[in-house]
């Protein structure tokens, strides 16, 4: 997702410790420039100098010498920059249908695993999913193996117990290597 110019100046008039002070003290209520000085304790131009940088972005309005923040603008800023762009997870044209509807009910948009199906023929279709991150005649650490898993979900334990148990994948008796079976 590209972000918007907008934004972008939103969030450069917002990396300044002394123009998120102002911000702060202008979310308490409108102020003119003279008492945001006093309040911060800087010099007065310094003060006008953040203010028309915090203006020229939007944050900020003036109107006869007072300023205030101004939500709405930020609102608006906001909701444009992400409103209708979310990712969502579109699953390959080549799977059956009833692979699609799995895959589509169990992950999340970034492709990740919302939930992991307690058993059965939902269960192998996520399985199968993840496994493809698993390289044939390849051997893996468990520690590799749980890094590969974490990628879709933050329960490693589980699948790579339903990996084993589902003889997609096969270990050392003792844990010390893994590999994907043929």
């Amino acid at each position: 997702m590209e972000p918007q110019p907008e934004i972008l100046s939103f969030v450069k008039a917002l990396a300044s410790a002394d123009r998120l002070r102002i911000v702060g003290l202008l979310s308490m209520g409108p102020k003119r420039a003279v008492e945001i000085a006093e309040s911060l304790g800087v010099h007065p131009s310094e003060v006008s100098r953040h203010l028309e940088q915090l203006t020229a972005s939007g944050v900020i309005h003036e109107a006869d010498g007072v300023y205030s923040l101004d939500e709405k603008a930020i609102e608006s800023l906001a909701r444009g920059q992400f409103e209708g762009k979310r990712p969502m997870y579109v699953p390959e044209e080549d799977q059956e249908e009833n692979v699609r509807k799995v895959l589509k009910a169990y992950l999340n948009a970034d492709g990740t695993i919302k939930q992991i199906p307690q058993e059965g023929k939902k269960l192998l279709i996520i399985l199968n999913y993840v496994l493809d991150a698993f390289a044939f005649d390849t051997t893996f650490t468990e520690k590799e193996v749980n890094t590969i898993i974490r990628r879709f979900h933050v329960d490693t334990a589980s699948l790579r117990r339903a990996f084993i148990d589902q003889g997609m994948l096969a270990r050392e008796s003792d844990g010390t290597k893994y590999w994907r079976v043929r």
